[in-house]
């Protein structure tokens, strides 16, 4: 359950608020100043602070930069009676997700705090925030890529290039194109780009491309004024202004209208953006990163995709190798995300058997490391033991495993019976040809010797490509 924190002096709004988000599934406290949410902050982990501008003892603002230098990972909405852009804009830039005006109104702010959520999780991952504080304490440039939750740096010939990949991209300001399957992890190498960087103490904004309706997707992207459209009730700030002095990755780019590619090429080479219903240019200092799990090349013969974007987006690439390309890998990235699952689900299972092991070497891994991970934590959550069991495996993929070893099994015998041909051809090659050069290649003679008659003795010789 998510875990809300209201802070407003106003007690019939805390209250109300609080009831209207208890009812839809939210965790709520409510605090009356600042002093009170403080102590509210110091004792519990909240997912969103819900915070008034005005209040007693201080003002949205400052509760921002207390909560955003000591509690990293909570998001903050702020609320205010009166609209101010250049505030908004202000405190956008500080951390806040966004800045709401009175009166709320309920499936408004139902949906601005799910996907505040939604995005603060991408955005600041217990995993991630610690290797931000890291950097921070130390003003390093270490590398952090194994804080990225879901990348692991493998010790695989495919795992070995793709982080020479990340290392030679990170610290320019390259755009860059993740190919690959889905769920081989390319948000998480965009990450780990962005946590080796210059950039790694400023945003990383992720948006789906995906799910984007046509109606809504300039919004999202460049944000609108309060009053520009039917239902825009208040002022939005768009991902690439949320992600700016950081880094925006596109997920699935492939799905975007060409009207929007169109939009974002301006967008990409003038560096500025206009909020819908502003006349009001916005400079723009963001790298971009976008995935696709398509062919862009043939989008773009297809008339799909925009050439002129592809090769703005495509100053690098890194193309993400399939998990049944990644050998013994597997397991590394498999005891990864038990130790996550233990730590989501309190258990402290210590491996896997030997059987599921091999299991999950066998196992092709069509949903690569997605797949993975979901396997791993659900057999955690049914195992009782110390180790992982083949019975808490999906049976499509312990009975996949057993398919697949024995398809192994039959191919290694089959290699093994041409290679004990192969070397009885050898050898009698070396015996027949040792008779023949004792007799001058005498047919007749040689026969004799070997006790076989004439018919026989070509036969072998054609058979083992000595046919003189």
């Amino acid at each position: 359950m998510k875990r809300i924190l209201i802070v407003d002096d106003e007690i019939n709004i805390g209250l109300l608020l609080s009831k209207f988000l208890t009812r839809n599934g939210f965790s709520v406290n409510t605090a009356t100043s600042g002093v009170s949410a403080q102590d509210y902050l110091s004792k519990d982990q909240y997912d969103l602070v819900l915070c008034d501008y005005r209040l007693e003892d201080t003002d949205g603002k400052e509760m921002l930069i207390k909560i955003k230098e000591n509690y990293p990972q909570t998001g903050v909405i702020i609320i205010t009676g009166y609209s101010d852009i250049k505030l908004a804009v202000e405190l956008i830039k500080l951390g806040a997700y966004d800045y709401i005006t009175k009166p709320l109104y309920p499936d408004e702010i139902l949906n601005t705090i799910n996907k505040a959520i939604d995005t603060q999780i991408a955005l600041n991952d217990t995993t991630a925030e610690g290797a931000r504080s890291e950097v921070q304490k130390t003003k390093t440039s270490k590398p952090v890529y194994n804080q990225v939750e879901n990348f692991v740096a493998g010790q695989s010939q495919a795992s070995k290039e793709l982080l020479k990949q990340i290392q030679l991209v990170a610290p320019t300001s390259y755009s860059v194109i993740l190919t690959g399957e889905s769920g081989t992890g390319k948000e998480s190498v965009a990450k780990a780009i962005h946590l080796n960087s210059p950039r790694r103490d400023n945003p990383f904004v992720a948006m789906d491309c995906g799910s984007l309706t046509k109606e809504l997707a300039g919004s999202e992207f460049f944000g609108h004024e309060k009053g520009s459209f039917t239902g825009a009730l208040n002022t939005k700030i768009g991902h690439f202004e949320m992600a700016n002095g950081g880094t925006l990755f596109l997920d699935e780019v492939g799905n975007l209208s060409y009207d929007l590619q169109a939009a974002l090429l301006r967008t990409v080479q003038e560096r500025k953006i206009k909020r819908i219903g502003s006349t009001k240019e916005i400079d723009l200092d963001v790298r971009i990163i976008v995935a696709t799990n398509e062919n862009l090349a043939t989008a773009i013969q297809r008339g799909r995709f925009r050439e002129d974007l592809y090769h703005r987006f495509n100053e690098f690439s890194i193309n993400l190798p399939p998990l049944s390309m990644r050998g013994k890998d597997i397991m590394i990235f498999a005891k990864t995300f038990l130790d996550f699952a233990n730590e989501e689900l309190g258990r402290n299972v210590m491996g896997f058997s030997k059987d599921v092991e091999e299991c999950f070497l066998s196992y092709n891994w069509p949903g690569n490391v997605r797949e993975l991970k979901n396997v791993v934590r659900r057999a955690t959550l049914l195992t009782e033991s110390d180790e992982i069991q083949l019975k808490a495996l999906p049976l499509e993929i312990s009975t996949d495993a057993k398919v697949t070893a024995i398809e192994n099994t039959i191919h290694r015998n089959h290699e093994k019976s041409r290679d004990l041909k192969n070397a009885a051809s050898e050898a009698e090659y070396e015996a027949i040809l040792k008779v023949l050069r004792e007799v001058n290649f005498n047919k007749t003679k040689a026969a004799k010797i070997l006790n076989i008659d004439r018919k026989t003795l070509y036969n072998k010789m054609k058979a083992i490509n000595l046919d003189t």
